[in-house]
């Protein structure tokens, strides 16, 4: 019979699979989905939405552990799971206000959700487990963006016009999918050592009152995040941090154009005739599977050895400048930003199928390099204080991402890969750096 723990990693990773089943598929079609909107008073814009649901969560991550204190992980989770289910049924009767006020509430629920989820997934892993509880969670995360995607293509392959009846089966699908994954949280079980600590908590219920205790927790979880944030204020300022900003700066924009934006450029280009908007699914697809390659392969076979470190963030630059080349030549500069109508200029070369979705499957490969690398290098550094130091990485990332969203529905898209490719150069260059300070700092300390 399996452990309890690994069965809680297990229900934890198919409640993320289902959740961001619906999530991820919701974000790579959303711009292209107003677009087609049959609905005069919606002025909404789905680049404008990811950029507040980022910018919301990238404040919201300093809160999140406060609130997952008090309530705890599973309890959390469900709340938050729920709030996404919130912006997945805007989509289905859509309104301006209701769209960007779950955008907000859904930026926030993000926080709590992956805090509360990284605290869970320690508490049911040991030193010896911590690394296969991990791959098994992140392989059935990844997993969201085939599943979603799949429907996406099946169900608007041939296609030019979304319907208002395709749109509300899809995204009941879609809210059924996340409701089921928040669901999931409630059949997490607590381990040994949490039942021990609830007969302790038990045991004491009798001199203090329920709302005692909970004032306890509060109080002790205000009093970490003060110090957790002057850990995080401290770390700001020293030179390791201030180089890997632009690394994690890079993250974003390239996260936020291969979530949003390349997605609405294939739905844009007209070249591909009836097959551009299920091409949009085939290359959110494509864009798993880059993921899932260079993860599994970067994050488990190069651990730990700075040498390869920086071998796998280069070969990530070089993929992705290969990728903003071709996705150059090939898509419609005017595709990001074009409304209601498909892209009106030429591109350099006729569009291909082939070369879209090559694109697709080097921007997950890229992706994968720089993150599993900056999430390396972070534990390396900082093995003592991982946890602010983390705590910039997805600010600073998040920051980014919410910015480039903004920006995306004004810039032309030779603009948006020129600010990628500078980047993301000085973000490699300045990784280079730190890992070569790194190997200074242990080469003096060797005897």
């Amino acid at each position: 019979m399996a452990d309890v723990r690994t069965v809680n990693v297990v229900i934890l990773g198919v409640g993320f699979l289902l959740i961001f089943t619906a999530f991820t598929t919701c974000g790579n079609i959303e711009q292209t989905l107003i677009k087609s909107l049959e609905n005069d008073t919606f002025t909404g814009s789905g680049y404008h939405s990811l950029g507040i649901i980022y910018g919301v969560f990238s404040f919201s991550n300093f809160l999140a552990p406060t609130v997952v204190a008090i309530l705890g992980p599973p309890c959390t989770m469900f709340i938050s799971g729920i709030l996404y289910s919130c912006y997945i049924a805007v989509f289905i009767v859509p309104s301006t206000w209701s769209f960007y006020l779950t955008s907000v509430i859904v930026g926030a629920g993000a926080a709590m959700l992956w805090t509360a989820q990284s605290h869970f997934l320690v508490e049911n892993s040991e030193a010896s487990t911590i690394n296969r509880n991990t791959g098994m969670f992140w392989a059935l995360l990844q997993c969201s963006m085939l599943f979603g995607n799949l429907y996406i293509y099946f169900a608007w392959k041939g296609s030019t016009e979304i319907s208002e009846r395709g749109r509300k089966n899809l995204f009941t699908t879609l809210l059924v999918t996340s409701g089921v994954g928040t669901l999931c949280f409630l059949a997490l079980r607590k381990t040994q050592h949490q039942q021990d600590d609830m007969i302790s908590d038990d045991e004491g219920r009798s001199l203090l009152s329920v709302p005692m205790m909970y004032k306890q927790r509060a109080n002790t979880a205000v009093k970490d995040a003060k110090t957790e944030f002057k850990t995080i204020l401290q770390l700001l300022s020293s030179k390791t941090i201030l180089l890997l900003s632009s690394c994690m700066a890079y993250s974003g924009l390239e996260l936020s154009f291969y979530s949003g934006v390349y997605g609405t450029c294939i739905g844009a280009t007209e070249q591909f005739g009836e097959s551009a908007k299920g091409l949009i699914g085939i290359s959110g697809i494509v864009v798993g599977i880059g993921e899932i390659i260079g993860g599994g392969f970067f994050g488990l076979m190069c651990k730990n050895n700075r040498f390869r470190r920086t071998s796998v963030v280069f070969l990530g630059m070089v993929v992705h400048f290969v990728a903003f080349y071709l996705i150059f030549l090939s898509i419609p500069d005017d595709a990001p930003i074009v409304l209601k109508t498909s892209a009106q200029s030429t591109s350099y070369l006729t569009p291909s199928v082939s070369i879209a979705l090559l694109c697709s499957f080097l921007l997950g490969l890229g992706d994968s390099c720089f993150n599993t690398q900056l999430y390396s290098i972070l534990g390396c550094v900082y093995a003592e204080q991982s946890t602010p130091a983390f705590a910039i990485f997805k600010f600073i990332q998040s920051i980014f991402a919410a910015l480039a969203f903004f920006y995306s529905g004004y810039l032309l898209l030779r603009w948006q890969l020129l600010l990628m490719v500078i980047l993301g150069f000085t973000g490699t260059l300045c990784f280079f750096l730190v890992e070569r300070m790194q190997n200074i700092s242990v080469d003096t300390q060797d005897p």
